[in-house]
């Protein structure tokens, strides 16, 4: 083969394992390797009688389903760059990212098409999934009309295979360019340290549009032959009755996720005994939530990472979970992490500093920004994550702050300068920090906290009116706060921490 990425996968996997079960999805629907494949061919022979070729970007826009995977591996094929688009950002966000990333393809939900309006003319083509009309016939029609044969084209593991949008400190979100690479090796380090195996049944709950759904959820099972049972949205009712009756032994959430499992008035009558493996990442898994699956004689992997790192960087066993609570664990098996000071030189184990990363699951860079990707980088090549943190005598990371400022709202990364800059726009407003304050559900919810003008009246429905269709809802702030002053540094940057410390108290 001359394709060396991840374009080869289902081809191999047909060879492998035609019969066996990829996917389970809808009421029971099953598709085995074989025809996931011959779907993947048929996708890639769509994709190129429309002209797409190696480096072109397709663009997906909907939620988990045969179809998202289709197009991830069909455009991989052509060596195309596959750009998976949150579900959940307003048209605006939504726009950005078509035009940003210059996609010429998107294949979309019917029900989703007002999203791209805004981008529309600069796609070639839209294509929607179902069945379409006979004027614009959607994917599951092109499907059956389709030529098969796979696509083979040169491609080489550094090159692009992914451009994943992850929120930006300054406003706009950035590109992350994922290469074969990336993905492969997040794939085996899950592989290694995950123990999955063939046999696994992986529940996904979790969007495929998200990085640690995509690179550490249904890569490492497609890439072993394991099967997916694949959910188009979270519901905990639904998912404890698939867990039963799938005998699924393999899930990965957000704490929240674990929690409306175990608050659902079925838990305690589902027969979990098939479930083995619990992945959580987002936030530390609360002692709570950890007693809990623990009296099911359940324990989590929990884990750190980034859209950057593909986005695993270090995982926590199960048997660690109550030694080192608090503590996202060790490196992955092919990745390194170390702990440098404001000047780059590494610091002492227990010494609070930069959390740095390296190994072949890092980014090569951001899509058209040269100045950020070599911000992104230290000298010698490892990627400054922008957390604080530091490594205990026996190598175990802990995360103590963010640098950045980031808000985890139910596994969703919230960059606060994004809300920032659309509430300053409001009139009236003469300040504003938005942070993120404690909550039992969701981990973290945003806050805005503001300074007005004297004869100005702004209050939360003002804020989240201005913000309704401009933003994706959970990054619209919870509540809004108006002070006399925020307090500021010497240099008058606003100190956040002070605030999260004020109101972090406050919160119902």
């Amino acid at each position: 083969m001359h394709n060396h990425g991840l374009g080869a996968w289902m081809a191999k996997r047909r060879l492998k394992s035609p019969d066996k079960i990829a996917l389970i999805h809808g009421d029971g629907d099953t598709v085995t390797y074989r025809e996931l494949a011959d779907g993947t061919d048929r996708v890639s022979s769509i994709l190129s009688s429309r002209g797409i070729r190696k480096g072109d970007r397709v663009a997906f826009l909907g939620e988990n389903s045969p179809e998202f995977l289709q197009v991830l591996f069909g455009a991989a094929q052509l060596g195309a760059v596959f750009v998976p688009v949150n579900t959940r950002l307003a048209p605006p966000e939504v726009a950005h990212v078509l035009t940003d990333s210059g996609a010429r393809v998107v294949v979309h939900d019917p029900a989703l098409t007002e999203r791209i309006g805004p981008a529309r003319d600069g796609i070639a083509h839209a294509i929607a999934t179902g069945e379409g009309t006979d004027e614009a016939p959607g994917l599951s029609r092109l499907l059956r009309e389709a030529s098969g044969g796979h696509s083979d084209a040169e491609v080489t593991l550094d090159d692009p295979a992914a451009i994943l949008y992850t929120s930006g400190t300054t406003g706009k979100a950035k590109g992350a360019v994922l290469s074969h690479q990336n993905l492969t090796w997040v794939a085996l380090n899950c592989l290694v340290d995950y123990d999955v195996v063939s046999t696994d049944v992986a529940l996904m709950i979790s969007p495929l549009f998200h990085a640690a759904s995509l690179g550490m959820g249904a890569l490492p099972i497609l890439l072993k032959g394991a099967t997916i049972v694949l959910e188009k949205g979270f519901d905990p009712g639904r998912a404890l009755e698939l867990i039963e009756r799938h005998g699924v032994t393999m899930l990965s959430g957000v704490p929240t996720t674990y929690q409306l499992l175990a608050d659902h008035p079925n838990w305690a009558a589902t027969d979990l005994s098939t479930l083995k493996k619990l992945t959580c990442g987002g936030s530390a898994v609360p002692t709570r939530i950890l007693n809990a699956y623990e009296e099911r004689g359940l324990s989590f992997s929990q884990g750190y990472g980034m859209t950057e790192t593909s986005p695993g960087a270090t995982s926590l066993s199960p048997a660690m979970t109550r030694e080192k609570q608090g503590s996202v664990g060790l490196p992955h098996f092919f990745t390194d992490v170390r702990i440098t000071d404001e000047k780059g030189a590494m610091v002492p184990r227990g010494t609070v500093g930069q959390i740095e990363i390296a190994g072949p699951n890092v980014f090569p860079g951001y899509l058209n920004l040269p100045e950020a990707t070599a911000d992104a980088f230290s000298p010698d090549g490892w990627f400054r994550s922008g957390d604080m943190g530091y490594l205990d005598p026996d190598g175990y990371l802990f995360v103590s702050d963010r640098l950045k400022d980031m808000i985890i709202s139910g596994g969703e990364n919230i960059y606060p300068a994004e809300i920032e800059n659309l509430i300053n726009d409001i009139d009236g407003v003469t300040g504003v920090a938005v942070i993120g304050i404690p909550d039992e559900q969701w981990g973290e919810v945003p806050w805005a906290v503001l300074t007005v003008g004297d004869a100005a009246s702004v209050t939360t429905e003002t804020v989240r009116e201005q913000l309704t269709g401009a933003i994706a809802r959970y990054k619209i702030p919870k509540r809004v706060v108006v002070v006399d002053e925020l307090p500021r540094t010497a240099s008058g940057k606003v100190r956040k921490a002070d605030l999260r410390a004020r109101f972090s108290g406050s919160a119902s």
